[in-house]
């Protein structure tokens, strides 16, 4: 399809050409150009626009607690077998049942 550039009116994409894209209305798209060709992308959501910064500052203390519980050494495996991972959470199991038993005595 063609469409004439005029300098009063801005450039305008058909809207067959929106539907083959599967541009919807509303959408925010990106321009790029490069060597004299415009090409025209759905803009995609940063991970700063998917969170309000309250749940953001939630995801970042999660995030610090868990890299300092690795930096501490607070982590298991990896395991080269599902049969090594079982046989470590048994091994964990039992050593919270007998904290259990102690404290129950």
């Amino acid at each position: 399809m063609t469409v004439t550039v005029k300098n009063k009116t801005p450039l305008v994409v058909p809207p067959s050409v929106r539907r083959q894209a599967g541009l919807k209305s509303g959408q925010e798209i990106e321009f790029k150009v490069s060597g004299g060709v415009i090409s025209i992308h759905p803009k995609v959501p940063s991970a700063d626009d998917e969170y309000t910064p309250e749940q953001r500052r939630i995801v970042d203390a999660q995030l610090a607690e868990g890299l300092a519980e690795i930096d501490a050494g607070q982590v298991h495996g990896p395991y080269a077998t599902h049969k090594e991972f079982i046989a470590s959470l048994h091994a964990e199991a039992k050593k919270l049942n007998r904290k259990e038993t102690k404290r129950s005595a």
